[in-house]
């Protein structure tokens, strides 16, 4: 199958690398064309528009930074349905809310195009090496006639249900991550506080049932000082109001949640809505005037 990617970004660069790699015929866009200049040296072939990428495309990815990004890119004057035939797919991996995605599809099969979602977990280092986890949601078909690229881009492929299930639970991964990482930065502190070498209280917890995924990678670049996880505060924020929108909705109370929302709120305002979110610690280190910093630690992650 042709394939089209649209948002070359943190992650969307390594997600469109890896379908490079899998030999894929790909077509790429990005409102920043020297994003695309790895790709298009790999083979990637450029596109200037969404409706370009979409010509003679079976189906595109996007990967954009929000909801209002996805809509312009797929309804656009120069959009991904103004390009793609009846019979393609759009495969959304941004994370978006599952009413959106049902709407968007509705307006994608008025114009005899299919709908996969297909959000991604498991961090930027991780997508890189074509090991992301991919949560997908959409027809059964849709889903098989796909999967060989899905399993391009990731390592493990889950097909969570009906279109709209898949956006719920990347939300919901997401939402732990951030408890996770406010978690670990708290525990950190305490370590420093406590006068211990915060190398070996890394190996510690790590080696604890108090580990997490998040302290695995996170810490690391806290630890560091570098904060750099490739995923940026608005995002953060966007994922958590995202996730306590489905607590009122589903009637389930969000008290970490709420509590957590409101810490990336206060550093958004703080350092930023570019900022990385693991900065979300950086809140603790700065109200103490006490650093988390240890020799040893890399500035970013690898696989």
């Amino acid at each position: 199958m042709r394939y089209g990617f649209i948002g070359l970004g943190h992650l969307g660069g390594h997600l469109a690398a890896s379908l490079v790699r899998g030999g894929f015929d790909l077509a790429v866009h990005d409102l920043d064309e020297a994003a695309a200049k790895g790709l298009l040296a790999a083979g990637a072939t450029w596109a200037a528009t969404p409706r370009a990428v979409a010509q003679g495309a079976d189906a595109v990815f996007t990967c954009l930074p929000s909801p209002r990004a996805t809509v312009a890119v797929l309804t656009g004057p120069d959009g991904l349905l103004e390009g793609l035939r009846p019979g393609a797919t759009w495969i959304e991996t941004s994370t978006n809310d599952p009413k959106e995605i049902l709407r968007l599809a509705e307006l994608a099969a008025a114009k005899g195009v299919a709908t996969l979602e297909a959000p991604v977990t498991g961090g930027v280092h991780r997508a890189a090496a074509g090991e992301i986890t991919v949560l997908a949601g959409g027809e059964e078909a849709l889903f098989q006639a796909h999967l060989p690229a899905l399993q391009a881009m990731g390592g493990e492929v889950l097909h969570m249900g009906p279109l709209g299930k898949a956006s719920v639970i990347k939300v919901i991964t997401n939402m732990l991550a951030f408890i996770h990482l406010v978690a670990a930065g708290e525990a950190l502190m305490l370590a420093k506080r406590g006068g211990l070498d915060l190398a070996k209280s890394f190996q510690a917890i790590r080696a604890s049932s108090g580990n997490s995924f998040v302290h695995e990678t996170e810490s690391q670049v806290i630890l560091n000082g570098s904060y750099d996880i490739g995923f940026t505060m608005d995002l953060a924020c966007k994922d958590l109001g995202f996730a306590l929108g489905f607590g009122r909705e589903f009637g389930v109370p969000m008290r970490l949640a709420a509590d957590v929302e409101q810490a990336f709120i206060e550093a958004r305002e703080s350092y930023g809505g570019d900022a990385w979110s693991s900065m979300v610690v950086k809140l603790l280190e700065d109200a103490l005037h006490t650093d988390l910093r240890a020799p040893g630690f890399p500035s970013r992650l690898e696989s």
